[in-house]
């Protein structure tokens, strides 16, 4: 790990981190609450000893139990990369500032992870759908999303047809069979 660039996160941040700063394969991460986002973010942006001018990516994790919003970014200064996570959003309501007044960019980025995640980035001035329909009411990339042909809810079950929602109710599992392997 730069211990260098640990110390500058460490004296300007301590009191936003969620946890301790990691080095994870060639890139150090940190962990804020939504919260402290806001702050955090921009003086990473604004801070000319850190300088992490550039957003090179914006995506959600689903992590079964909580959301979360990660920021991958680069310093011109230092030429280094740092991951930000932004810990705990609630999965019913998940909210994080928008940073597209730093990066005009994010937009597309905030508009992805909400269309596949359901994370609201408050401040984005056009949050809509970028891949799914706008009446589309579920987000594909969390871990609840139910695909209606995905056999790996039952072994057993084998593979329904994408259109079949569900087993008839006098139909016998050798029927239901027959009919997906035609």
């Amino acid at each position: 790990m730069d211990l260098a660039l640990k110390r500058r996160l460490e004296e300007r941040l301590a009191r936003h981190l969620a946890g301790p700063i990691r080095q994870r394969h060639d890139e150090t991460e940190l962990r804020i609450r939504p919260a402290d986002a806001t702050d955090v973010i921009r003086t990473l942006h604004d801070d000319p000893a850190l300088d992490f001018a550039v957003l090179a990516d914006l995506t959600g994790v689903d992590t079964g139990t909580t959301l979360q919003a990660v920021y991958h970014l680069w310093s011109r200064t230092t030429n280094d990369w740092l991951r930000v996570i932004v810990v705990d959003l609630p999965r019913d309501d998940p909210r994080v500032p928008s940073v597209t007044a730093l990066w005009p960019g994010a937009e597309w980025m905030e508009r992805e992870a909400y269309d596949m995640f359901g994370i609201i980035f408050e401040g984005n001035r056009d949050l809509r759908r970028i891949y799914m329909p706008a009446d589309y009411t579920s987000f594909p990339l969390r871990k609840d999303f139910y695909l209606a042909d995905d056999a790996a809810r039952s072994p057993g079950a084998g593979i329904r047809h994408m259109e079949q929602t569900h087993v008839p109710r006098n139909a016998t599992p050798s029927v239901v069979l027959r009919k997906v392997k035609e």
